[in-house]
């Protein structure tokens, strides 16, 4: 299977925001700490350099102590109404590591964000693919599809009670 034939990861929700403030939220360390990430994880955001080549470099602390890092390195910016990223995680000092629980997943997926206005609202839609992946990392990635989009469910119903305290 070559690479252009993985299938994207798309997932597509409407939010109670204008577009503005949900690009906002999803690039400014001060927001995305109140709801970026799994339920019940404490994030930190150690930077955010939004431009083509900047990293919004993040850790999430586990209730039992235990820390994990992320990152995303920015490809493509236009405010407010894409983004693009490869995300990873990484270490503390950012470099890019394997997943902690699953050595074939992938090292990078390439991220697209789509924020449309609708009325008020704003659509997004979110794409995901492995970049630069190996055939393992791709079936790793297939197979764990319906895993990516619960997790999602809970980070954007995070989002979803966050917006509702700013709008």
């Amino acid at each position: 299977m070559s690479q252009q034939n993985v299938e994207e990861l798309v997932l597509v929700r409407t939010l109670n925001a204008p577009r503005e403030l949900v690009f906002k939220v999803f690039t400014q360390a001060e927001h995305l700490v109140k709801w970026w990430g799994p339920k019940g994880l404490t994030m930190n955001v150690a930077t955010v350099d939004l431009r083509p080549g900047g990293l919004f470099h993040y850790s999430m602390k586990l209730p039992d102590g235990q820390e994990m890092w992320g990152k995303f390195v920015f490809r493509e910016i236009v405010e407010p109404e894409l983004l693009v990223f490869t995300n990873a995680f990484s270490d503390a000092e950012g470099n890019t590591l394997r997943h902690p629980a699953s050595p074939s997943w992938p090292l990078e997926i390439l991220n697209t964000l789509l924020f449309e206005d609708d009325n008020g609202k704003t659509k997004l839609t979110m794409r995901g693919i492995p970049y630069a992946a190996s055939e393992e990392e791709r079936q790793t990635f297939d197979a764990n599809r319906s895993n990516v989009q619960q997790g999602f469910a809970g980070t954007f119903a995070q989002l979803d009670e966050y917006l509702a305290t700013l709008v």
